[in-house]
């Protein structure tokens, strides 16, 4: 199981192996030459980045518990070309209505912040370094997430500086600005740096990551920090690139990043934005006057100015209460049209007092909600309809897939006319797979949202069949486990009933596994849980209660029995339980 090639050669010569969330780092680690850096994105997978010799990149292509082997990649800042921008997009309009963006906290991920920046200094908050401060062009290195290239001050000064009568103002003036640097003097760092950062922000439960960085091709260990972030409820914002109308670059293409295209003071795109499908706001790049390192201002063209004009609006909206979902619905809806096409505005011009007076329709919000019933074969999807936005109904449903996978299964759905949870069941499952889902509402109007992509992982059966279906894994299991390995293996008529369970009860489990009604049934669960009782009694005594351990594995094999049963209660005939093999 290998990553996805991309176009352009590595320039760093390092891997990033994927694991399983619940596999250990050591995997990957014991068999690597070099280990740099290890990520962990709680319910979505691990990642170790290091070298490792071809023989050991074999062996662990062949492991279950590996999703990908991939390049570790290098991205660079987007400031190639050489700021009026803060007047277009309105934002010095809300600084007099009181619109400060205080209580929000915005991390700038790119070379670092000027710590002593007069218009900055008074913003900044815990910082975090990847990649050193090494003292290049001239600067000073108080922190090692100190900017030692400037654009990360650029781009900081333009979401945040402050409102003091001096040089410059930003989107917002006093949200909590945060250095995570990931790029070095030069303005180039690896993915899984930049993803190691983007990790930080999401633990540190932060509002905003503004991304004025981003490479030509795409990694699975980048679009997993990008989900981990969205996720734990993280807006990150991103840079379309400077490619002169090429696509989208990453991670600004990927679903769970925002990404912004260019203008310049006539509205037009840009002549250096990149353009697509993936963008879904356009603003202010083109001659951006802002703060640059060593205390001073410079004037910058980019994506990367765009970015965080989109990041300091974000991030009032959020110290206002809107969650990232919500913040990124409002942008966009209260958009200005420019008349450029949806490929180059997405849904147009950053409008912050717009956003922020609250003179948008109301939006169509859907959310993806956590699997339930998650079995070795099934699962069911759980989503909820936040605001219908002024539509009279909204068709509702999930997309889902194997993790990995390149298309989209869709189900049935179903439509609401108003607020409220729904859910769906799918099954055909493989066991112990992880599987991602999205929620999705087409309304009735025409507008549509879908909700952030969420992950479960099926159960493995173990062996344990029926007590997997209706327990899971536990407590309950561990002693059915411990009574079949110890006492019923011990003995001929023991081994014989461990069989006779094996044959019969795989099918009832799958069923019990596709009916939830059934395995939750009171009768089959107190079944389950008499028989650990009784496995747990056989385990404290000796060869004198061999009558003990008859007994509870005669009722260990009834409970298939029982099980049928259930299941025949909840409409199911027993033929189907026996015929599917």
């Amino acid at each position: 199981m290998v990553g996805q090639a991309s176009a352009d050669q590595p320039e760093v010569d390092r891997k990033l192996v994927g694991l399983t969330a619940d596999a250990g780092f050591g995997v990957a680690t014991e068999r690597a030459e070099e280990v740099h850096r290890e990520l962990d994105f709680e319910g979505i997978g691990k990642v170790v980045a290091g070298r490792f010799p071809d023989q050991a990149l074999k062996a662990l292509e062949g492991s279950p518990k590996v999703r990908y082997i991939e390049d570790d990649r290098i991205a660079h800042a987007f400031a190639q070309t050489l700021p009026w921008g803060i007047d277009r997009v309105d934002a010095d309009v809300v600084h007099g209505n009181g619109e400060t963006g205080n209580g929000a906290d915005v991390a700038i991920i790119d070379t670092g912040i000027d710590e002593d920046h007069p218009d900055l200094q008074a913003n900044l908050g815990v910082g975090k370094a990847y990649v050193a401060c090494d003292g290049s062009n001239g600067s000073t290195c108080n922190n090692d997430w100190d900017d030692d290239n400037g654009h990360g001050t650029h781009c900081a000064g333009i979401a945040d500086a402050i409102d003091n009568t001096e040089g410059v103002v930003g989107v917002s003036t006093e949200a909590t600005l945060h250095a995570v640097k990931v790029l070095d003097s030069g303005g180039s760092g690896t993915y899984s740096d930049i993803a190691a950062g983007i990790e930080w922000v999401a633990d540190q439960g932060y509002d905003v990551g503004s991304l004025s960085l981003g490479g030509s091709s795409g990694n699975s260990t980048l679009k997993d920090a990008c989900q981990y972030a969205q996720n734990n409820g993280v807006l990150l914002v991103a840079a379309a690139g400077n490619d002169y109308g090429g696509s989208v670059s990453y991670p600004a293409a990927y679903e769970e990043c925002l990404a912004v295209s260019s203008t310049n003071q006539n509205d037009e795109l840009s002549s250096f934005s990149n353009v697509g499908p993936e963008i879904e706001l356009a603003a202010p790049g083109s001659d951006i006057y802002s703060t640059y390192a060593g205390g001073g201002y410079d004037t910058l063209s980019g994506t990367s100015m765009a970015c965080p004009h989109v990041s300091g609006a974000a991030g009032q909206l959020m110290a206002n209460g809107k969650s990232n979902s919500e913040a990124r619905q409002t942008m966009k809806s209260t958009a200005e049209d420019i008349g450029l096409t949806a490929e180059e505005q997405g849904s147009g011009l950053l409008d912050v007092e717009a956003a922020l007076n609250g003179s948008s329709e109301p939006i169509l919000s859907v959310s993806t909600d956590s699997a339930s019933s998650v079995g070795t074969s099934s699962a069911t999807l759980n989503g909820t309809l936040n605001d219908l936005g002024g539509a009279s109904s909204a068709d509702c449903y999930f997309e889902w897939r194997q993790s990995g996978a390149s298309s989209w299964n869709v189900t049935s759905g179903q439509t609401l006319s108003s607020t409220g949870s729904f859910s769906e069941d799918i099954s055909g499952l493989s066991e112990s797979t992880d599987y991602e889902y999205r929620a999705v509402a087409d309304a009735s109007d025409g507008d549509s949202d879908t909700g952030s992509t969420s992950t479960f992982t099926t159960d493995s059966s173990g062996g344990c069949f029926i007590t997997t279906a209706t327990a899971g894994e536990g407590p309950t299991l561990d002693s059915l486990r411990r009574f079949r390995d110890d006492s019923m293996a011990a003995t001929p008529l023991g081994r014989a009933l461990v069989g006779l369970y094996y044959r019969i009860s795989p099918p009832i489990a799958e069923t019990l596994d596709r009916h939830p009604e059934s395995r939750t049934s009171e009768a089959v669960r107190s079944l389950v849980d008499l028989c650990a009782d009784l496995s747990d009694a056989q385990a404290e005594t000796d060869s004198r209660a061999k009558s003990v351990g008859l007994g509870v594995a005669l009722t260990n094999l009834y409970m298939v029995g029982i099980a049928v049963a259930a299941a025949g209660h909840a409409g199911l005939r027993a033929g189907e339980l026996v015929d599917r093999d």
